[in-house]
């Protein structure tokens, strides 16, 4: 009985973990900057040009995203270089970007999950 106890406590758990994985990619500007580096590095200028917000906002995205490990940086002379840090990441937004072409029109109509 005890150990069915701890095995849904700990089900449950992982369970957060996941939820908080997923809402890591949940905001639009997080994911639209994972988006953009799946093409390649970037530093948070040509992020900022590309997404069209200001500066603070990106960086506040992108310390979010490196603190959950999607994307890591590096220093390149006065620039700091962000990339996707594991090749999953852009395993797992692929697959989710065809799943919603797949799945458009009731993603859209959802009024659940606003």
């Amino acid at each position: 009985m005890v150990k069915a106890a701890v095995k849904t406590q700990v089900g449950t758990a992982e369970a957060a973990v996941a939820a908080k994985f997923f809402r890591g990619l949940g905001d639009p500007t997080r994911l639209r900057i994972v988006q953009l580096l799946l093409e390649g590095e970037k530093n948070v200028g040509e992020l900022v040009s590309l997404i069209g917000a200001p500066q603070g906002r990106v960086s506040t995205h992108l310390a979010c995203l490196r603190w959950c490990g999607f994307v890591s940086a590096h220093r390149q002379g006065r620039n700091v270089i962000y990339r996707l840090s594991d090749p999953r990441v852009r395993d797992l937004v692929i697959l989710a970007q065809s799943i919603i072409i797949d799945n458009a029109k009731d993603i859209a109509s959802c009024r659940i999950i606003k």
